[in-house]
C-alpha cells in the first residue's frame, strides 16, 4: 500500500458580488454614465486577476431605469463579459431591491456553500414608486440580511435616507461622489473590500483595514 498522502483539492466556494446600478435619466449628464461605465470595467478587470484558491468572486449587475432587470447575470467574475449601460428612464429602485432579494435566495444561483454576498447600491436620484416593503423584505432575507452592504450616492439630488436605509446600520458610511471621477473611487474601494475577503483566512468575515475614511469620497 503506498505511504504517499492523498491531498484533495477543495473548489474554491463562490464570494458573491451584486452591483445595483442607477440607470434612470438623470445619469446621463455631466460624465456620470460614463464614468460608471469604466469603473465597472475596470472592477471586473481587477476581480478577473484574483486567484480563487479559497474564494471565487462571482458578479452581478442588476440596473433600474425606467424598468429594473439583470444587465449581468450572476456567474465567475473571471468569465465576465461587459456591456456598456446606457441612461434612461425613473428610479424604480424597490424593483431592484426585489430582483436582488430573488437573486440572492435563489439556492441554484448561488449555492448553499457560497460565502456572505455583497451588495453594492449606486444611485444619483430618488426612488420612483414603492421601494420600503421590498427593502424590507431583502433585509429581512436569510442572504439579504447577512450581506455585507455599500452605498454611493452621485451628486446633490441622491436620496441618502434611502441609501442609509439599505446599509440598515446608523454607523454605516453612505459614500459621496459629486464628481465623476469619485465613482471611479468608490468602485475601486468595493474591489479592494472584496478582494481582501477573498483572501482573507475566513471570506465570512468583514474586511479590515481598508483605507475608505481617507477617501476623498
Amino acid at each position: 500500500m503506498s505511504k504517499l498522502k492523498e491531498f484533495t483539492v477543495s473548489a474554491a466556494r463562490p464570494l458573491p458580488v451584486v452591483v445595483l446600478a442607477d440607470v434612470s435619466g438623470s445619469m446621463a449628464v455631466d460624465g456620470k454614465i460614463q464614468a460608471a461605465n469604466l469603473a465597472l470595467r475596470e472592477m471586473i478587470e481587477a476581480f478577473q486577476d484574483e486567484s480563487d484558491l479559497r474564494a471565487e468572486i462571482h458578479l452581478s449587475v442588476i440596473t433600474f431605469g425606467g424598468v429594473a432587470r439583470v444587465h449581468l447575470p450572476l456567474g465567475p467574475a473571471r468569465g465576465a463579459s461587459w456591456t456598456d449601460l446606457g441612461a434612461s428612464g425613473g428610479t424604480p429602485m424597490g424593483a431592484a431591491f426585489e430582483l436582488a432579494r430573488t437573486l440572492v435566495e435563489d439556492r441554484t444561483a448561488v449555492p448553499s456553500r457560497a460565502y456572505r454576498p455583497t451588495l453594492v447600491l449606486v444611485s444619483d436620484g430618488q426612488p420612483t414608486g414603492a421601494w420600503q416593503p421590498p427593502l424590507q423584505a431583502l433585509l429581512a432575507s436569510e442572504r439579504g440580511g447577512k450581506a455585507f452592504r455599500m452605498a454611493l450616492a452621485i451628486g446633490a439630488d441622491a436620496d441618502h435616507a434611502v441609501l442609509q436605509a439599505f446599509l440598515a446600520d446608523p454607523e454605516a458610511r453612505v459614500y459621496r461622489a459629486d464628481e465623476a471621477r469619485q465613482i471611479r473611487q468608490f468602485f475601486q474601494l468595493v474591489t479592494m473590500s472584496v478582494a481582501a475577503r477573498s483572501r482573507s483566512a475566513n471570506p465570512n468575515s468583514g474586511p479590515v483595514g481598508l483605507p475608505g475614511d481617507g477617501w476623498d469620497l
